[in-house]
């Protein structure tokens, strides 16, 4: 057996089993059960019910070097009218944790059964997907039920069957093999899987279909959380609903060719469990009193931003960060042990992940919770107000060994570090990027070119080369937040509006905050080191990683080539490639 799975992880449920057909499938996709407190509310894309009891996902563990998992992508209507989408394991667990460790090779045989016609698809421009090279990757031309996945935070190579999105697609009742290999140097950490088809992610992001992947190792990294019960909390948004009132429009204002939600705030769920307003149920999570435990956060939400606080009785807690975006901090340098930082907040933005420890209140707390507070996202941004995701119940038994898995002891040395000393790495090139708007698209230019909104058959915006180590500087001159996100890499983050930021926060990640302008002065601006010196080579893409902003132009692609023998790595363009020859090569 290549898969173990961690049992006894959620409730008992009618599901759809392996060797069914796809008609049975859809058919199970329409059933629903009666909803109980801590029960799920269908069977298909499952939904606990508000104030449920946090359960940690299905675990798969790869062995012998290997996780082959089976996984079907589906829909189903909630009670509201309002689609859901899921990634389903082969025993009819949603959205599995996937923990591989560096070197593995992750095997997912995905199988579409979202029918054809469910009306999602927005009104973009060039949303057809032509074949790239010869016998393409996967369909030849994407529909509104098209899937694929993206690995994200994972330094892959972007080529056909691993962590390619720009021309994979998978429509419906179509099976797709990806072949993921985790590089030997992988940082050990929390990463994810999501849908990234272009024009619809935003849809599929926010009906559910995401979920964790874990490079395992982080104790031989950092020794402070060997043995420690460890908690995987995935945050997604999704439409507003309003239970006991009948169904809730989300409230939407028109701008030119897209729609975008004005007020009220996105409902968010933790693990599934939904935190809807106006009430804002918490979900619930138990542990022993003063325990100490490794929670490893990961924001999965297609638009909302977090603002995490953790509050005993009105008193905001220590939060001892030890990794962000999958990199342990302070492991890339020196020795490669990980060091720890302490904030009592931690902004997240969509995509991010967190990983970080707590020490649970004492028996005499009244009132404990982990919240995330308003944050500002811009007059044309979307609203995402104070809400609590959960609240901690504490006992002396604490919570079910079920609902937890723990870190493994120490078992050897920190292994090689992916992005060595990028700090004192000398630049390449420089470049400047910029986010703008107006009233039909959304886009991301390099500074001196003309804005245009990302269209599948677009050329490379960018040309580099392996090894090149470049700073980009990335502007926002629009009314509203975005978070750039480049696939394959990551980068470090060097400085804010132009000032250094003091070595602590000068963190590698793979999405970062680009405040918006207010209108006069100058704009608000990030710099980043961006890291071209490992081996993945080809086409890959940038963009706002506020799924409707990506969905409606802010992206482009890069393309890095490999790096010449016996000559200087430098940052200027070469010739390109054409796309189609790009990925025939790629796929001899």
């Amino acid at each position: 057996m290549r898969v173990r799975s961690h049992r006894g992880v959620t409730p008992e449920r009618a599901v759809p089993k392996t060797g069914r057909s796809i008609g049975t499938f859809l058919s199970a996709a329409a059933l629903l059960t009666v909803s109980h407190t801590g029960a799920f509310a269908q069977d298909v894309c499952q939904r606990y019910a508000q104030g449920s009891t946090i359960r940690e996902p299905e675990n798969l563990y790869s062995s012998n070097g290997v996780l082959e998992v089976n996984l079907t992508y589906q829909t189903v209507p909630d009670d509201y009218g309002i689609a859901l989408f899921c990634f389903m394991n082969s025993d009819g667990a949603q959205s599995p944790t996937l923990h591989v460790r560096p070197g593995d090779t992750l095997i997912i045989n995905l199988t579409n059964l979202v029918p054809e016609g469910q009306g999602k698809m927005p009104a973009m421009p060039e949303m057809d997907m032509a074949k790239a090279g010869e016998g393409g990757c996967g369909a030849l031309n994407m529909t509104d039920a098209s899937v694929n996945m993206h690995f994200h935070g994972t330094n892959t190579p972007p080529t056909c069957h691993e962590d390619e999105v720009i021309h994979t697609i998978v429509n419906s009742n179509e099976t797709f093999r990806y072949e993921l290999h985790i590089p030997k140097n992988e940082p050990p950490g929390l990463y994810w899987y999501h849908p990234h088809i272009h024009g619809i992610s935003n849809t599929a992001v926010q009906g559910g279909a995401t979920g964790a992947i874990v490079v395992e190792g982080i104790e031989n990294v950092n020794p402070a959380v060997a043995g420690m019960a460890q908690r995987i909390l995935v945050v997604r948004d999704t439409l507003p609903r309003n239970p006991g009132h009948g169904p809730r429009k989300r409230p939407r204002i028109a701008q030119g060719g897209r729609i975008v939600q004005k007020e009220g705030g996105w409902d968010l769920l933790v693990n599934y469990i939904p935190i809807g307003g106006p009430a804002y149920v918490p979900a619930v999570l138990e542990m022993k009193p003063g325990e100490k435990q490794f929670w490893r956060v990961a924001n999965t939400s297609a638009i909302t931003m977090l603002d995490l606080n953790l509050i005993y009785d009105g008193k905001q807690q220590p939060l001892e960060i030890i990794g962000l975006d999958g990199v342990p901090l302070g492991s890339q340098s020196g020795t490669g042990q990980g060091k720890s930082i302490t904030r009592t907040s931690i902004l997240m933005p969509p995509a991010s992940r967190a990983e970080f420890i707590v020490t649970g209140p004492s028996s005499e707390v009244k009132n404990a919770v982990l919240m995330t507070r308003t944050v500002d996202t811009g007059p044309a941004g979307d609203n995402d107000p104070q809400r609590p995701l959960f609240t901690i119940k504490t006992s002396s038994a604490g919570a079910k060994p079920s609902d937890f898995t723990r870190v493994p002891a120490v078992s050897g040395p920190p292994l090689g570090k992916r992005f060595a000393d990028l700090a004192d790495a000398k630049p390449t090139g420089a470049r400047k990027l910029f986010f703008s708007e107006d009233d039909n698209y959304l886009y991301i230019t390099v500074d001196g070119k003309t804005p245009k909104p990302y269209a599948m058959d677009d050329p490379p915006a960018i040309v580099t080369r392996q090894g090149a180590v470049e700073d980009w500087v990335i502007e926002n001159r629009s009314d509203e937040v975005h978070e750039f996100h480049i696939h394959q890499i990551h980068f470090l983050l060097k400085a804010r509006n132009g000032t250094a930021l003091p070595p602590h926060d000068q963190q590698i990640l793979d999405t970062v905050n680009v405040p918006y302008w207010t209108g006069t002065g100058p704009y608000p601006n990030v710099t980043l080191r961006m890291d071209f010196r490992g081996p993945d080579v080809g086409d890959f893409v940038y963009h706002c990683h506020i799924l409707d902003h990506e969905d409606n132009g802010m992206m482009a692609i890069i393309r890095v080539l490999p790096a010449e023998q016996g000559a200087a790595t430098t940052s200027k363009e070469p010739a390109a490639v054409e796309p189609k020859q790009r990925l025939a090569e790629q796929k001899k």
